[in-house]
């Protein structure tokens, strides 16, 4: 079990940011361009917790709070789904309740970090934040009610175990493909991706995520930097499990499958990024209210 939950940790840890890494590769070629190193996310992480702290006197406590509980969920949260071959090290019933509130629990702070600094900028993001996230919830436990029936349980590990392969050959094939669709739309809004969101952007108009961690620099910078990271690993690998449930027997290929499926898609993402471009913000709550009734289609078909 201490092995199971070292070798997990150990991916986690050392493999997040190098997503990153692959996403802006990826946006730099389709823009004619060589880019950042792969490695560049892991230089950045290691310039940042080399500076020192920069706290303005008007915060409290809740400011630094944001950017350790950001980092400390994830890691939390990957104790409860499989990777690959590996089995979740955590798993109860109904622990996919707990899965979806981690991410909720660290929203939250993220949002009270925000608010705490007294600027109406970062509380701006905050509110288009909390209001994009409470569209979203919906459709996760939508799909995770999905699988649950097709396992016939309540526990992740359940949830996305080997009988996943045999659905897809099988009645539940068509619903799985629909909330592969709308899990990966959540993970964009989740992790702040184009279309939804723009890392990268510094107009007051367009700005979700990035408004909201503006006061945050050096070490704490580097922790919201790095727990974002390892976000996208963790809402990566429901995604990659239930589009490849392979299970060989050997752990080290059905290892390798499972970080193949996460390179390819962090290529996807990058591609979505290269060729959309951002939606206005009215479309966005239409388009999840939309993913929300594609999740619920998807139920009935696996209830009727």
């Amino acid at each position: 079990m201490i092995g199971r939950i070292l070798l997990q940790l150990a991916i986690l840890l050392l493999f997040a940011p190098l997503l990153l890494g692959v996403i802006t590769k990826t946006k730099a070629l389709f823009a004619g361009r060589v880019g950042p190193p792969l490695l560049q996310p892991y230089f950045d992480l290691f310039r940042l917790w080399r500076k020192g702290f920069v706290i303005s006197r008007t915060t409290t406590w809740v400011f630094l709070a944001g950017p350790v509980v950001g980092l400390v969920v994830p890691l939390l949260a990957a104790m409860l789904i499989p990777f690959g071959g590996l089995g979740a090290p955590i798993s109860f019933s109904g622990d996919l309740i707990l899965f979806v509130y981690l991410f909720g629990l660290a929203r939250f702070f993220t949002a009270a970090a925000a608010l705490d600094t007294g600027s109406s900028f970062e509380g701006m993001g905050a509110a288009r934040e909390v209001t994009f996230a409470c569209l979203a919830e919906p459709t996760v436990l939508f799909a995770l009610l999905v699988l649950a029936r097709g396992a016939g349980s309540l526990a992740l590990g359940d949830l996305l175990g080997p009988q996943l392969a045999a659905q897809w050959h099988g009645n539940g094939g068509a619903s799985l493909g629909l909330i592969l669709v709308c899990l990966f739309v959540v993970l964009l809004v989740e992790n702040s991706r184009i279309p939804f969101d723009d890392p990268n952007t510094h107009l007051e108009l367009t700005m979700i995520h990035e408004v909201m961690v503006l006061d945050h620099s050096g070490p704490a910078f580097g922790m919201i930097l790095y727990g974002a990271a390892m976000k996208l690993l963790v809402l990566g690998a429901l995604l990659v499990r239930v589009a490849l449930p392979v299970q060989t027997g050997s752990l080290l290929l059905d290892l390798l499958v499972f970080l193949a499926g996460l390179l390819g898609l962090a290529v996807l993402i990058g591609v979505v990024e290269s060729t959309m471009a951002r939606l206005k913000l009215p479309r966005v709550p239409q388009v999840l209210v939309g993913t929300t009734l594609l999740s619920i289609f998807a139920l009935v078909l696996v209830l009727r």
